[in-house]
């Protein structure tokens, strides 16, 4: 059965509340939900009952604990240090999730990757950084080398059984990937000197292929081993990390900043350059009719930009050309060094655009955005939806979600229209979007990013939302368009990389640094998930009940 997806949303807007047919190639990718091979049917009687349920909304909490609506219950897959196999633990402060099951027929046994973005020393390495005025400069190696470790992803069997999602000790599909790990370049140039690197780590969002592998992104890579700077003469100069690895390592910053696409069945890694180098919060992969693909993917900085890739050749993350976003215009400009003469008079070659994407992109005159995070394709109507969490610097405390329509429904146009889908504050009852997820129905849900230092705080903006938390905005129903509050995280904790398994019925969620504010191990600020060792730990749950069903449970029919 083919689609033109054209005429399709020309016809979803005819179809009101009759049946509603999402098409493969509109569920197929990106960081939602796991790719399937089902085509999914919303009747009049399924549209009638979503109309009549009605959502049970928490109250902001500053309680130290994971709350959960009515309807809804939680129990923890994994936790920080717990054993995947006879050598190796799960990381730290766990980001994105993604889940590909072994066999499409069986949605409950399958692999789970998840992001470990960066590490409190106060826990991992016994590192009270509090203590020194330089905390880079008061570490030894073996300090290093256990951050190193505990930064990076995991790969591990999972298995639904009686309603509880399980790790399969032992499995020989589990594994760590770390900032040792060797990986290669995915280019013809060498960076810096070389085609093999060492490590990834700042792993915060991602994505997944069509091809079904895992995509990892490195976000904020400075803070590890500095930066890279250039004077208004170009003459570079190095700025040094926050964390001091580079004391240690002598690893160019040019190795960090990328994509990264891991293999589950082997755990073999390599960075995509063509995709360009930033602080990448995601990449969110669709796969055109000829198999050619588009990436999107946010710059996770205040004043930054949104990138789209659109690849030349079917299957390919390497040959293609690297967009940058002209929000005002509606217009995607090329990092083309080739074609760019303004990027010649700056940079030697296209390997030195995409090593210096941001300052490329300032000088086309990419419209600086306030902190791109990120990306989902809506699964109903094709629009691509970007958060925007916020830019204290411009007064933009709560952020918004950011809507972009490519023209004609393409997506690989070159033009689009930008607009404004939702923003944050007290009137819409979220602040600070960061993880958007659309369900099998196509529901949008949206997890908040209030910074520790300023959650909770008398006198500031934030105040009246508490804890971060996680959010729905129902599609259907009585509740359509309202935003409502479904889960409150722990003390201190931001919940990322919401992802449905493949028949709706549990969410994935991380809950991250719980007691990231804490300054003294005896004294934590928070000690969820409470496993009698009295210090908070990062986690990965499971979500379900029969809200979370009630709200996915579609008819699906067979391709």
């Amino acid at each position: 059965m083919k689609y033109n997806r054209r005429k399709f949303i020309s016809f979803l807007g005819k179809a009101g509340l009759g049946a509603v047919i999402m098409p493969q190639f509109l569920i197929h990718c990106g960081n939602t939900t796991t790719p399937t091979k089902r085509f999914t049917t919303i009747t009049k009687e399924r549209l009638e009952k979503l109309k009549k349920l009605v959502l049970e909304g928490l109250l902001p909490s500053k309680k130290d604990d994971l709350l959960v609506a009515n309807g809804l219950d939680y129990h923890t897959i994994i936790k920080w240090g717990d054993k995947i196999s006879d050598t190796d633990t799960f990381g730290f402060n766990n980001d994105f999730t993604c889940f590909i099951p072994f066999d499409d027929t069986n949605p409950k046994d399958g692999l789970l990757w998840v992001n470990h973005e960066y590490v409190n020393p106060l826990f991992v390495s016994d590192f009270n950084p509090n203590k020194h005025a330089v905390p880079s400069k008061h570490r030894t190696i073996e300090q290093i080398d256990k951050e190193m470790y505990n930064v990076g992803g995991s790969i591990v069997r999972i298995r639904e059984e009686n309603g509880i999602w399980k790790i399969v000790k032992n499995d020989p599909y589990n594994r760590r990937i770390t900032a040792k790990t060797p990986m290669k370049l995915n280019w013809d140039t060498p960076i810096k000197g070389k085609t093999t690197v060492i490590g990834t780590h700042s792993n915060c969002s991602g994505g997944i292929t069509p091809w079904k592998t895992f995509l990892t992104c490195e976000e904020n890579y400075d803070n590890f081993f500095g930066e890279t700077e250039y004077d208004q003469n170009n003459i570079a100069s190095h700025r040094p990390s926050t964390e001091g690895w580079e004391n240690f390592y002598k690893y160019p910053p040019e190795h960090y900043g990328w994509v990264v696409e891991v293999n589950p069945t082997d755990g073999t890694a390599q960075k995509h350059i063509a995709l360009g180098r930033f602080a990448h919060e995601c990449c969110t992969v669709y796969e055109l009719a000829d198999r050619r693909v588009v990436a999107y993917s946010g710059d996770d900085k205040n004043n930054e930009h949104l990138y789209k890739f659109i690849s030349s050749k079917p299957s390919s993350l390497k040959e293609g050309t690297l967009y940058v976003a002209d929000t005002i215009q509606g217009k995607w400009m090329a990092l083309d060094w080739e074609n760019q003469p303004i990027l010649q008079s700056k940079f030697k070659d296209q390997t030195e655009v995409l090593i210096r994407a941001r300052e490329a992109s300032k000088l086309l005159g990419a419209t600086a955005l306030n902190r791109p995070e990120d990306i989902e394709i809506d699964p109903i109507t094709g629009n691509i939806f970007v958060s925007l969490t916020n830019n204290k610097s411009k007064n933009d405390f709560h952020g918004s979600i950011l809507k972009i329509e490519e023209t004609n429904g393409a997506f690989d146009a070159l033009t689009f229209k930008a607009s404004t889908y939702i923003a944050g504050g007290e009137k819409n009852g979220f602040s600070c979007p960061d993880n958007l997820a659309f369900d099998l129905s196509g529901n949008l849900w949206i997890t908040s990013d209030i910074s520790g230092s300023d959650m909770n705080r008398e006198g500031n903006p934030y105040l009246p939302f508490k804890n971060n938390s996680l959010f729905v905005i129902p599609r259907y129903g009585e509740d359509s368009g309202k935003v409502i509050r479904v889960a409150s995280a722990p003390k201190d904790a931001e919940l990322t990389g919401p992802w449905f398994s493949p028949d709706g019925k549990t969410l994935f969620l991380s809950v991250q640094h719980p007691g990231e504010q804490t300054q003294d191990k005896n004294n934590p600020t928070s000690t969820w998930p409470f496993d009698n060792e009295g210090i908070p730990k990062p986690a990965v749950v499971a979500i379900t009940g029969d809200l979370i069903e009630k709200m996915n449970k579609l008819n699906q029919i067979e391709a």
